[in-house]
């Protein structure tokens, strides 16, 4: 019982059933089946973008950029089917993946190669792909009816009471489990974030292993970008403008560890799912969508705050074991 009560997923867990409780209790319905439902599917792209910022941010480094990938790669789709409408569904959004993966390839040899922070870089290619979909559109917009019906279809088509976009954030959330729990590649990320250097003695190449994180959440931007835009039917050059920062809230708040090395695959979807249901939550209560951005800064702050205070205790427990046993 103690263990569950120090479990990060499972303080999350518990404080977001009493944030639906709490919300439900104010405005019936909030927590009927159907709505939880909609707030799982409204809160999928937040979750697919949060594993992948989690392998990055498992290696000690962070991306930036992801949410301009989504936007680049969700206007180039929608151009294309614009132009083309007759291409088929699956080539586009393989189209999309690819194109993330490019980008976050692009990333991770700048920090592999060229040791430049990643913070620096990912700033840089945040700004390069918020340009490039200007100089791609020339400013212009998409809208729904230059879109196909199977373009736009897709994300909303449901199977079994969810739509596919809800399907796809399942798929990649039990895939990333076996990802993280089950191969070399997955211990790997953790290694290299707890401590890099005795990683290097193991075997493990630190710099390529960065590379495939950053590649890895590059591909799933991609492919949320495709995602984003057919949902909403609609492509702009400001589509998902700091949507990075939730990103990075999402994962803090599911207890991924800013200095690498520690965080699961629970966390980060407890954590997008905790602010997911807050955003779904402000609209019902009559709140500001503009209090959004303030929300997600100060659980980034808290859960740091909570985070370095965890890590510092165990520090502590190390550091008196260690006593007892001279």
């Amino acid at each position: 019982m103690a263990g569950l009560l120090k479990s990060r997923e499972a303080i999350l867990a518990a404080a977001l059933i009493a944030l639906v409780l709490l919300v439900e209790s104010r405005f019936s319905g909030f927590a009927a089946p159907g709505n939880l439902a909609s707030v799982f599917n409204d809160t999928a792209i937040l979750m697919i973008l949060a594993l992948g910022q989690m392998l990055v941010i498992l290696t000690r480094c962070i991306d930036l950029s992801l949410a301009s990938n989504l936007a680049l790669t969700g206007m180039a789709t929608a151009m294309v089917n614009a132009a083309m409408p007759g291409i088929p569904v699956p080539l586009l959004i393989a189209m999309a993946i690819g194109m993330g993966l490019v980008m976050g390839a692009f990333n991770g040899i700048l920090v592999w190669k060229l040791d430049i922070p990643p913070i620096v870089v990912t700033l840089g290619t945040l700004t390069i792909y918020r340009g490039l979909i200007f100089i791609l559109s020339g400013g212009q917009w998409i809208n729904s009816h230059e879109m196909s019906a199977a373009y736009k279809g897709l994300p909303r088509f449901e199977i079994l009471g969810l739509p596919v976009m809800a399907w796809v954030a399942v798929a990649i959330i039990l895939g990333f489990i076996v990802l993280v729990t089950r191969t070399s590649l997955g211990r790997a990320f953790y290694a290299v974030g707890g401590n890099p250097h005795a990683a290097v003695y193991t075997g493990i190449d630190v710099g390529r292993t960065r590379f495939t994180a950053f590649t890895i959440a590059g591909g799933l931007a991609g492919l949320c970008g495709y995602l984003w835009v057919a949902r909403y039917a609609v492509a702009y050059t400001d589509v998902a403008e700091g949507f990075e920062l939730d990103v990075v809230a999402a994962c803090v708040i599911g207890g991924i560890s800013i200095a690498g090395g520690i965080g699961t695959v629970g966390g980060a979807v407890l954590g997008a799912l905790f602010l997911g249901t807050i955003k779904n939550a402000l609209p019902v209560a009559g709140i500001s969508p503009f209090w959004q951005m303030a929300i997600s800064g100060a659980a980034i702050i808290i859960a740091v705050a909570f985070n370095a205070r965890g890590e510092r205790t165990k520090g502590r427990v190390i550091l008196k074991s260690a006593e007892h046993a001279s």
